[in-house]
């Protein structure tokens, strides 16, 4: 087996040959562009190491990795749009840098680019990969489309919020997975525990990114620290804090969340204050270690040998270590 570099090595050499702009320049440009923002290009990475454990050949599986970068792409371009953000990994946003058409525009481009990627497989291959894009594709955007409903609801339940990120975030890394060992020609059973692990892998990774948002380290988490604070969220941090809370801190939590558009260290500290003392933040790490534990867990169930479960496990314990 490779070490987890050489994965990535090896997608980005072949997400090279991918950055030529062609013309219209104001199509394929903002495609390059986002590309090159770089990323943790874990999805990619996740279908070629799933393929390689099943003893597939990695080559074969990089068109269906570079799609699942190329849609993950498309939908960073569009979300953007809709939540109006200004930067994107420290740089300008696609629709900042051009305009909002042109970033509609790429970002429909990018998604046909990733169904004509799958057009490379034989027959048989090919319908498996489609079928199962198609389904993901659409149940990431009920995932973004829950997202902006619960912006205006204030009785948003947890289980809505686990199925909003699992369907936003996780069926992605799932799917990706799945695809590898689809490409490697797995049993079914395998390629669904190969769905399973990521899909569980994706949502403790959310949950991560939440926690981290309200509790990271300013200096390492390449976002603004407290930004779901600001823009009032109903993470799950935020649920479980109006589960566990005193009516008076329930009011004060609803109170603070009713204040718009304001940045203010006082408001951050406030909310991360409630978080901690009612025991969200407790709770929000052991649902990121519960759901950790269960793709683990049907990590065993894969017939792949040991060493192929110890490294798709070294990769997992490695994004729920992240500080980023």
């Amino acid at each position: 087996m490779k070490a987890i570099e050489t994965y990535q090595k090896q997608f980005l050499a072949f997400l090279e040959t991918y950055k030529t702009v062609r013309e219209p320049k104001n199509l394929y440009e903002p495609i390059a562009y986002i590309l090159n923002l770089g990323g943790k290009r874990l999805r990619p990475v996740l279908t070629l190491m799933t393929a390689d454990c099943f003893d597939g050949d990695t080559h074969q599986a990089l068109d269906a990795a570079l799609a699942v970068e190329f849609f993950h792409n498309f939908s960073l371009i569009h979300d953007d749009i809709m939540d109006a953000a200004p930067l994107r990994r420290g740089h300008q946003t696609v629709h900042e840098k051009w305009d909002l058409n042109t970033g509609i525009l790429s970002g429909d481009a990018m998604l046909i680019m990733a169904y004509q990627l799958f057009e490379n497989y034989q027959p048989d291959t090919f319908q498996k990969l489609a079928k199962l894009f198609s389904k993901t594709a659409l149940e990431v955007c009920e995932g973004q489309q829950y997202d902006i409903d619960f912006e205006t609801r204030s009785d948003v339940s947890i289980s809505e919020y686990l199925k909003m990120i699992e369907y936003k975030t996780a069926v992605l890394v799932g799917a990706a997975m799945k695809m590898g060992a689809i490409i490697a020609n797995a049993s079914t059973e395998d390629q669904n525990r190969c769905y399973e692990f990521g899909r569980n892998l994706g949502i403790a990774f959310q949950l991560q990114d939440d926690y981290l948002d309200a509790f990271g380290n300013p200096e390492t988490f390449g976002k603004q620290v407290g930004g779901d604070i600001i823009e009032n969220k109903k993470t799950y941090l935020y649920l479980k804090a109006l589960e566990f809370s005193s009516q008076e801190d329930q009011q004060q939590l609803k109170q603070l969340f009713s204040i718009e558009g304001t940045d203010s260290k006082d408001k951050i500290e406030a909310v991360k204050q409630i978080f901690s003392t009612s025991g969200s933040s407790e709770a929000t790490k052991k649902a990121i270690q519960d759901y950790t534990s269960k793709a683990f867990s049907v990590l065993e169930l894969l017939t792949i040998s040991e060493d192929k479960k110890e490294l798709l496990k070294t990769f997992g314990t490695s994004l729920m270590d992240r500080t980023v």
